[in-house]
């Protein structure tokens, strides 16, 4: 193994590989990939005094992660909890409804996963699979989907009258993208389980997913609980920004003395306005 280590050290010293070592491109993404893991460092730093004071002040904190497959909801949380205390927090990704729950009332089956006093649940995907999964893929009635839209605002109003601080996050990303990370999870065999029928269909029911993310947006943004549109193009981007709006929006002990800059970029993050909202 040490002689190995001495052989490619002693090929890095060669002209050929100083050359490759000193290349500007691979430099550069070496540099930013090393100022990526410093900065995500600190903040997860910091999500661990919020975790603190979230539990030693009993708050509940919940954090839904909504978007198109493949936008990089499931990476983000992993970046979110990475360091957290696993007794302090939950990661909630419901599989389809079993045959009681389909008859039960719709949010009974997330009521369950509300967070405790002193708690932080991440909602991967959330209620709101019926504002758009389930129309797109005819997986509810009419009727029910109007029903949800008209119900969602007064649920999460109640929620937080009671306490509650939610944030909403849908991490948007363009069609070409999607079709990037489909193509690399087919690929990967340690991503192959990422894939379902529903990503295959995805790519052809873009504009029919639009148009009820669409409703969505316009339905159920309110000033109580307003969507955090995510631009997750630049995955590594997404996640820093996501991280520092949750500890911009939550007045934890010790925020102060944060060794890094909370305030997150307007470019990547931003709150939804009342427009037609592009992923480009």
């Amino acid at each position: 193994m040490l002689k190995e280590l001495e052989g490619n050290i002693h090929l890095l010293k060669t002209k050929s590989g100083l050359t490759q070592l000193m290349n500007k491109k691979k430099l550069a993404k070496i540099t930013r990939n090393v100022e990526y893991e410093n900065e995500l460092k600190e903040l997860q730093v910091e999500l661990i005094k919020l975790q603190n004071w979230v539990y030693e002040n009993k708050k509940r904190v919940m954090i839904i992660f909504e978007g198109r497959d493949a936008a990089g909801k499931g990476g983000s949380i992993k970046r979110f909890t990475q360091y957290l205390n696993p007794r302090k927090f939950r990661v909630v990704a419901l599989q389809k409804p079993t045959e009681v729950e389909t008859g039960q009332f719709y949010f009974q089956r997330y009521f369950q996963h509300l967070p405790n006093p002193g708690e932080i649940t991440f909602f991967d995907r959330s209620w709101y699979n019926r504002a758009i999964v389930e129309p797109v893929f005819d997986f509810c009635t009419p009727e029910q989907y109007e029903k949800f839209m008209k119900e969602v605002p007064e649920i999460e109003h109640a929620l937080i009258d009671d306490g509650i601080i939610l944030i909403k996050f849908w991490f948007s990303i363009t069609k070409e993208n999607q079709q990037k990370r489909f193509k690399e999870r087919m690929t990967n065999p340690l991503k192959h389980w990422k894939l379902s029928p529903v990503d295959q269909k995805a790519q052809e029911m873009w504009d029919k997913v639009t148009y009820y993310k669409e409703e969505m947006f316009s339905r159920s943004h309110t000033g109580y609980a307003p969507w955090i549109i995510v631009d997750s193009n630049d995955k590594k981007k997404a996640r820093l920004e996501s991280i520092r709006y949750v500890l911009s929006q939550i007045p934890y002990e010790g925020k102060e003395d944060a060794k890094i800059n909370l305030h997150h970029d307007p470019e990547v993050v931003e709150r939804y306005h009342r427009r037609t909202h592009s992923e480009n």
